[in-house]
């Protein structure tokens, strides 16, 4: 059951170009049963292949702006280390609320276009 679920999340991640964290922590939660913080960080670590195989194909086709590329991953990568540091040190709680909140406002902004 745990490769078809991989399955789904790079099916999403592809689609969605990453989007497949999202799915990944919902799944790893509910379905694996897997603890709040571990399923945020194992999420991250589930992402990467996906994204370097999505990637591949991109680039292939190329739909990738390197020179964005390389801008958005310096600020990308400050603020990973931040909410890394972060995560393993607030409460279970406020890292729900704070992902509840972003996949609603993320929800609401592609509704709302």
């Amino acid at each position: 059951m745990t490769l078809l679920y991989g399955a789904l999340i790079g099916l999403v991640n592809g689609f969605f170009a990453s989007g497949g964290g999202i799915a990944a922590v919902l799944i790893l939660e509910r379905f694996l049963k897997a603890e709040t913080k571990k399923a945020h960080a194992t999420a991250i670590a589930v992402i990467l292949p996906l994204s370097v195989a999505s990637l591949a194909v991109y680039g292939i086709k190329g739909y990738i702006d390197w020179p964005l590329v390389v801008k958005a991953s310096i600020g990308g990568a400050l603020g990973a280390a931040v909410g890394a540091k972060l995560l393993g040190e607030l409460p279970k709680k406020y890292i729900k609320i704070g992902f509840g909140a972003v996949m609603i406002f993320a929800g609401a902004k592609m509704i709302m276009g």
